[in-house]
């Protein structure tokens, strides 16, 4: 996700706002098919345009669809927003951790030596400890989603190579 823009203040009637975008705003954005995404009460919230338009260089008006009344536009005030970007946009080098799902695994645990196989099953994003799940042999493992662990990815093979202290997968 990349941060885009800022909700600043209520603009006409019936829940429009005006926007400042970011110099990361897309210049390509398609309000029909991509929504804005909020955070709310810690969730990330798509909010979809019913109405778009771009005012001056660094701003917009927009309308989103469930959001008809200036009540319910207010508590989106002072927020910021992000676009999930296509994967075509990504740099070439970028990913995304959730893009290692379904890679399959080599796990190299240290102090034994001991290898062992499996699949990376699922990415669990969490800003204070975000995991991968890694289905080794039918038992399900959480691994922490950090650089040292990490040996090596190969994307072409869609493969992983864990290097991980000893015990962790007991």
């Amino acid at each position: 996700m990349t941060l885009c823009g800022r909700i600043n203040k209520l603009f006409g009637t019936g829940g429009g706002l005006r926007l400042t975008l970011y110099e990361s705003f897309p210049e390509d954005f398609n309000p029909q098919t991509t929504p804005l995404i909020v955070e709310i009460d810690g969730l990330e919230v798509p909010l979809y345009c019913d109405e778009f338009d771009y005012v001056g260089a660094s701003g917009a008006s927009v309308r989103f669809a469930d959001m008809d009344t200036e009540r319910r536009a207010e508590e989106l005030l002072g927020k910021e927003f992000s676009i999930e970007l296509e994967a075509e946009e990504r740099e070439e080098d970028e990913f995304y951790l959730e893009d290692l799902i379904g890679f399959r695994a080599t796990i190299l645990e240290m102090g034994t030596e001991r290898t062992f196989s499996g699949e990376v099953a699922d990415y669990i994003d969490s800003e204070i400890n975000p995991l991968f799940e890694l289905d080794i042999e039918g038992r399900e493992v959480l691994v922490p989603a950090v650089d040292e662990m990490i040996g090596g990815i190969d994307f072409e093979r869609e493969q992983i190579k864990f290097i991980l202290p000893e015990g962790l997968i007991d």
